[in-house]
């Protein structure tokens, strides 16, 4: 009778245990729940893999999910510094840092790890000059000693550090010149977090890609990033059909760590006392049912993040705010569906290309808060989980961004963790509208029919319409200081 059955009407779930979803009230049972082997229904829809889809999807999943310790803007300032300092060959004594807005924006209010509570661009600079290893690169302060921790603040009382905004039209651009006596060194990031493009050691250009970086990030829909691998040929049709059929012995090495680091640090979030506590405010008042464990764990992790903690995580879109909040829920709902572990494989690397998509036509950095984005997306991740079907990730996607897309930006900081207790809330909320038979239709505000539709719109509204948004906060931030 299945045999007859239309592809999508059928509900594909491996080995659930079904008591678990009637002890937890958060967790609706789909029915019917079908135990089949994915093998006999996806058969015509498997992505093969030496199609140019799927090595795109999982290289760019390996270009994304890289560890990095601390909140991301500070620690490329940090990289780009450490890798001055190497080019220059010794200590300097005088330091020079150019930064786009969005990079001031971000890097204001964050404790850089690894340097005893410091923030700001000095700070993060500091500690890759005196503790960093730039063949590291996101990882760049991971092993400062407490000594260096002693030599940053000296450094920087003794070394003088001028900061100043520039615009060549980047929204994501650092520029790092260090001096010492007559010598020189000037290293330059742009468009991403490990981007170097130009390297100059006195009059010696050692490295010069910046030709290959002339068109802004802000302009065309979807702009290439030299590099990496083509974001545009993502589509949530194309994510859900890789992540139903996709070898799992292909992404589980990023995965597995992407569970590891971000699971710890959740942990740690909820045990320590950092930031506004979000995470432990939401179990205290909101209860201990797996939804809320869900969306506590994620703003947990970013408590612990945006105050300086040094355990590292796996990042998403160049954050790891957002790389915690795809992943953090559906690992916890993972558990407490007692799932395969190729089951929660699957839902990640939906959750995480997701994402990836939604961020794509934003860009890096924007007065959208990236939050948005990655806990919409693990509201699929989720869905994905219990069963749901495209149709249905679609519908969660698009509820879900319906009501949370407002959410801005203003920078790293304690308050990150909230706006994730939101993203992630509304990502679940997303799935429940549809179980329950309800939408947000075409013509309902930014929503227009079709996923990919929405997402487009979602996408002209971070980078184009909020442009002057995202000015307007940097002016207040810097009136604020």
């Amino acid at each position: 009778q299945l045999l007859h059955k239309p592809l999508d009407s059928l509900v594909v779930q491996e080995e659930i245990a079904l008591a678990k979803f009637c002890r937890d009230p958060a967790i609706a049972v789909p029915a019917p729940v079908f135990v089949v082997n994915r093998c006999d229904f996806f058969l015509n829809r498997c992505m093969e893999k030496q199609s140019k889809v799927y090595r795109t999807y999982l290289q760019i999943l390996k270009e994304e999910l890289i560890p990095a310790m601390g909140c991301t803007e500070p620690i490329s300032i940090a990289y780009a510094a450490a890798k001055a300092r190497e080019v220059l060959g010794c200590t300097p004594d005088m330091v020079k840092i150019g930064v786009s807005n969005n990079i001031i924006k971000n890097v204001k209010s964050v404790v850089v790890p690894n340097t005893d509570g410091m923030k700001g661009i000095e700070a993060a600079a500091a500690a890759g000059i005196v503790g960093g290893h730039a063949d590291k690169a996101l990882e760049v302060i991971s092993e400062v000693t407490a000594e260096q921790k002693g030599s940053m603040r000296s450094f920087m009382k003794e070394v003088p550090i001028s900061v100043e905004a520039i615009d060549n039209g980047f929204i994501f651009d650092i520029i790092v010149a260090l001096y010492h006596g007559a010598d020189s060194a000037v290293v330059r990031i742009c468009r991403y977090h490990t981007n170097i493009v130009f390297i100059q050691k006195n009059s010696d250009i050692l490295l010069d890609n910046t030709a290959a970086e002339s068109k802004p990030a802000c302009g065309g829909d979807n702009p290439a990033e030299d590099g990496l691998s083509d974001r545009n040929l993502l589509t949530i049709a194309d994510i859900f059909d890789f992540a139903n059929t996709c070898d799992t012995a292909d992404v589980c090495p990023v995965l597995d760590t992407q569970i590891q680091y971000n699971t710890q640090i959740s942990e740690e979030g909820l045990l320590g006392d950092y930031g506004a506590n979000i995470g432990s405010t939401m179990l205290k008042f909101y209860g201990d049912d797996v939804r809320n464990r869900a969306i506590a764990k994620a703003a947990a992790g970013s408590d612990a993040r945006m105050s300086g903690c040094e355990l590292p995580v796996v990042i998403n879109s160049g954050s790891g705010n957002q790389g915690i909040t795809v992943s953090v829920p559906v690992i916890e709902y993972a558990k407490a569906l007692a799932v395969p572990k190729d089951r929660l494989y699957r839902a990640l690397a939906l959750s995480n290309l997701i994402a990836i998509h939604e961020k794509t036509g934003i860009g890096r950095l924007s007065a959208y808060c990236g939050a948005v984005s990655a806990g919409c997306a693990a509201g699929c991740g989720i869905a994905y989980l219990q069963g749901a079907d495209l149709k249905a990730i679609s519908h969660t996607l698009v509820n879900s961004l319906a009501i949370v897309s407002g959410i801005i930006c203003d920078g790293a900081k304690p308050s990150c963790a909230a706006k994730i207790a939101s993203s992630v809330q509304a990502g679940i909320m997303g799935y429940h509208m549809y179980q329950n038979g309800q939408q947000f239709r075409g013509g309902d505000g930014i929503v227009t029919k079709g996923v990919e539709n929405t997402i487009r719109n979602v996408s002209q509204l971070g980078r184009e319409g909020m442009r002057e948004t995202d000015k307007e906060i940097v002016k207040i931030m810097l009136q604020e200081s």
